[in-house]
């Protein structure tokens, strides 16, 4: 009370009210203080005394966190090539054990409840799913459909067992290669600068489209009812309004222009589709030029070209624009009917026909499917345009060819990184997400640091940014690595299948690769093999 009058003894009669009000509200909501000496939102004086708001501000900053992040998804593409191996065979043997526990818990279950009476055709169907689990045939259901998953993992296993052995010395190898070009990980940034002038461009060329569509602010003085002769009219009579002219009673908003403003906005959307699929394309064919490099050279690093991604960049700008415009057209086309059929699945939701949904519904899946494949497609046939520089069609043709002659080496080399990858983002995303969180909430403290929690209004909100960062980092890091890995199996099964390890063909792959191939290099006459 004594602090309320005294911030009301400095008020002046015609300001009373007023500081009456903000008296009240410093008192209830805080302390009375703080209206002589109030505080910004960072809870720091910004009245009498020093003001040291950006120092302490750069500490709460979620840069070191993105910045940890990147580090962390750096180091962990770059020793792929030593736990590579162990994390396989780990999570491998892992869901083995998880099922042969499974096998275990299930005829124990059965075992348990082997005396009792009660069954399946007794109890009937009920929403209760704890009464099935105290009768003997769901666990003895249960323990047939685990062994028979357990069995078909472990025949799997044993008969896919070399080609597991590959995709692992692949993604070892595809360390290796990114070692070699660390500048490889910081495409992402230019494919990144790239969209966002693609989004600047579309931005502005539609807000140009929709504000010419209305009557310009200097027109208005014009009422559209004064006599005027066509033949004799000139717009010079007019200084503020250019673009008067002399027709029927109502002003020019009929022209060539206005008439087509919904088909201009569709064209430039369509516009922005092909330049955001050309740039995602540029930077793939862009990264297996690169990569494709490294796998061609015989001797490596010594035969590694200077400079292979500004390299590939360039030969790719120069050769190959024309074969990426057209898959990227090709996948912007499918895109579109996408778009197409989800405009129309909204308008017609409420429609009581189910026959009709069903066709949409069944055009939608399709047509997702189609553009999964395509953009399979397009990516093994930009890896195929920057080893030959053939065209798109050509490469697109092998690139099919070849993987369907190896369909299974393909399937399990992409589950095999995909499994590698998840992981990796889950270790990037976690451990940044819990170490900001416990940074931020206060539960622990930097040595010498000066930070408190209490100086957040809201410490989720850099949490938030923290993660939602880091997750675009760890996949910019991996979409490079996923890329590599790509490449060097196309290159790979393009080099066992050309040459033959003689002095003329000799293999490119790596040592490892011929070992569990049991294939070999032929050594000159008088050399070591």
């Amino acid at each position: 009370y004594n602090h309320l009058l005294h911030v009301l003894s400095f008020c002046a009669s015609y300001h009373y009210f007023k500081c009456v009000l903000f008296g009240l509200s410093a008192w209830l909501y805080g302390d009375p203080r703080h209206v002589l000496y109030p505080r910004n939102s960072t809870g720091w004086f910004c009245g009498i005394g020093p003001n040291n708001f950006l120092y302490n501000l750069s500490l709460v900053s979620p840069l070191s966190g993105l910045l940890i992040a990147m580090l962390v998804s750096m180091l962990f593409l770059l020793l792929l090539r030593f736990t590579a191996p162990v994390m396989v065979w780990v999570l491998i043997v892992g869901v083995l054990g998880a099922g042969a526990y499974g096998i275990w818990h299930c005829y124990w279950e059965y075992d348990r409840y082997k005396n009792d009476a009660a069954s399946i055709t007794d109890i009937g169907f009920t929403t209760n799913f704890n009464v099935y689990l105290q009768v003997q045939e769901t666990w003895l259901a249960f323990l047939i459909i685990i062994s028979v998953v357990e069995a078909i993992l472990l025949l799997t296993l044993i008969f896919l067992r070399t080609r597991i052995l590959i995709a692992i010395s692949l993604i070892q190898e595809s360390s290796k290669a990114i070692g070699y070009m660390m500048s490889s990980l910081l495409y992402p940034l230019v494919t990144f600068v790239l969209v966002l002038v693609c989004v600047a461009y579309w931005g502005a060329t539609a807000l140009v489209v929709a504000l010419n569509s209305t009557m310009n602010d200097a027109c208005r003085n014009i009422s559209g009812t004064e006599d005027c002769d066509p033949q004799n009219f000139t717009s010079s009579s007019y200084p503020g309004c250019p673009s008067a002219s002399c027709i029927f009673i109502k002003y020019n908003d009929e022209g060539l222009f206005q008439r087509n403003l919904f088909n201009l906005q569709i064209y430039n959307a369509v516009a922005f589709l092909w330049c955001v699929n050309f740039v995602i394309a540029l930077g793939q064919c862009t990264l297996a030029g690169a990569f494709a490099s490294y796998y061609w050279a015989f001797t490596k690093p010594d035969d590694i070209p200077m400079f292979p991604v500004t390299g590939s960049f360039i030969r790719t700008l120069r050769y190959h624009v024309g074969s990426l415009a057209f898959g990227s057209l090709i996948l912007t086309l499918v895109q579109i009917v996408r778009i197409i059929l989800e405009y129309i699945d909204h308008k017609t939701k409420d429609a009581q026909n189910a026959v009709a949904r069903f066709i949409l519904c069944c055009l939608k899946c399709c047509f997702w499917c189609l553009e999964k494949f395509i953009k399979f497609l397009n990516r093994n046939a930009y890896i195929m345009i920057a080893i030959y520089g053939k065209n798109f069609c050509v490469s697109a043709k092998n690139a099919f060819s070849l993987l369907m002659r190896n369909v299974i080496r393909v399937v399990v080399l992409d589950k095999v990184t995909d499994l590698l990858l998840f992981f990796g983002k889950l270790l990037v995303v976690g451990g940044v997400g819990v170490l900001s969180f416990f940074f931020f909430s206060g539960r622990i403290l930097l040595p010498g640091s000066t930070f408190h929690s209490e100086t957040l209004n809201y410490y989720w909100m850099p949490i938030i940014t923290v993660v939602f960062g880091s997750y675009l980092i760890a996949h910019g890091f991996f979409s490079v690595y996923n890329m590599c890995v790509d490449t060097l199996f196309l290159c790979f099964l393009e080099d066992l299948e050309r040459n033959d390890g003689s002095l003329q063909k000799p293999y490119f792959m790596s040592k490892n690769l011929m070992k569990i191939l049991n294939k070999s290099n032929k050594a000159p006459k008088g050399g070591k093999k």
